[in-house]
């Protein structure tokens, strides 16, 4: 598959020369006042649970990220990596099925400065794979909503096997299952990146793995999370269970502070907890794909 290091002035290689210059070093604390202040605005925003996620390390220049507002879900994009680095998105039991049509392609987006494009993935090995979910997002937002679930600021590189069996499984439980029975849910999804820094020809930084964390409130409206890990190199068949993690866990790999609005004692409690029996994963750990989507 078709992964090399990149070579060319990429915004990683911009940055660092900025750090470097007397005068760069004023629009490096400039670009990261300006994040801040962006994802202060968006604490606020309706589809996040206790806080857009927070930077642990600000030196870390591939974890800057900027906020980027859809119908339905909300993105933190990263330039450097050409990827969302979190998306965050608010589900809740379908109550009428819409008959919406897949789009027949995804669009560059915009508001992005690398503006990645659907070619960029083009015979590279990967799927597109989407964070916010394409069929939840449409049936519970409509169908500006969908389309938005298609710009490439919402896609990350996926290997096929993940993004067409056991993703899509975790995608199929959530919104058909967990909020059937639960009611309202929050969710958070990413990437994750090692050390190593490997790309697509086109620039595109390839993850590693992926997170998806679901939050639930039980009858005293205290937070409960179920948390998944999963790498890039699954199968697609595994029992969803086999991915379980803790939040503590996701946190130490993304470098990202998730729910850091919860009173500390309640945060502390909810990252290192294990599931709750009320998710009932056993259940649904072994449920198959509703479709695969060549993509």
């Amino acid at each position: 598959m078709p992964r090399r290091k990149s070579s060319r002035l990429s915004l990683p290689n911009l940055a660092k020369r900025l750090l470097r210059s007397r005068k760069g070093g004023f629009w490096v604390v400039l670009i990261a006042a300006a994040i801040w202040y962006v994802s202060e605005v968006a604490q606020r925003d309706d589809y996040v649970y206790a806080g857009v996620p927070r930077q642990t390390d600000y030196a870390r220049v591939h974890n800057w990220v900027h906020v980027i507002r859809n119908p339905g879900f909300l993105v933190g994009y990263s330039e450097l990596r050409r990827n969302p680095l979190w998306v965050a998105y608010r589900l809740r039991p379908v109550e009428q099925k819409r008959h919406l049509p897949r789009p027949q392609g995804f669009s560059v987006d915009w508001r992005t400065l690398m503006r990645v494009s659907h070619e960029d993935y083009s015979r590279s090995g990967y799927d597109r794979g989407h964070l916010a979910p394409n069929y939840a997002i449409s049936q519970l937002y409509g169908r500006s909503a969908q389309y938005a679930t298609f710009r490439m600021s919402n896609i990350t590189p996926q290997r096929p096997h993940l993004n067409q069996e056991l993703w899509q499984r975790l995608e199929e439980v959530e919104i058909d299952r967990f909020a059937r029975r639960l009611g309202e849910l929050w969710v958070v999804t990413g990437p994750v990146f090692d050390n190593r820094m490997e790309y697509l020809s086109s620039g595109v930084e390839v993850p590693d793995a992926f997170y998806k964390m679901i939050i639930d409130l039980d009858d005293r409206q205290q937070p409960r999370v179920l948390a998944f890990l999963v790498p890039q190199n699954v199968r697609g068949d595994e029992p969803l269970d086999r991915f379980v993690v803790t939040v503590d866990e996701v946190e130490r790999v993304t470098g990202f502070d998730f729910f850091h609005r919860l009173p500390d004692d309640v945060e502390q409690r909810l990252e290192s907890s294990r599931p709750h029996p009320a998710w009932r994963l056993k259940d649904v750990a072994r449920i198959q794909p509703r479709f695969k989507v060549g993509n």
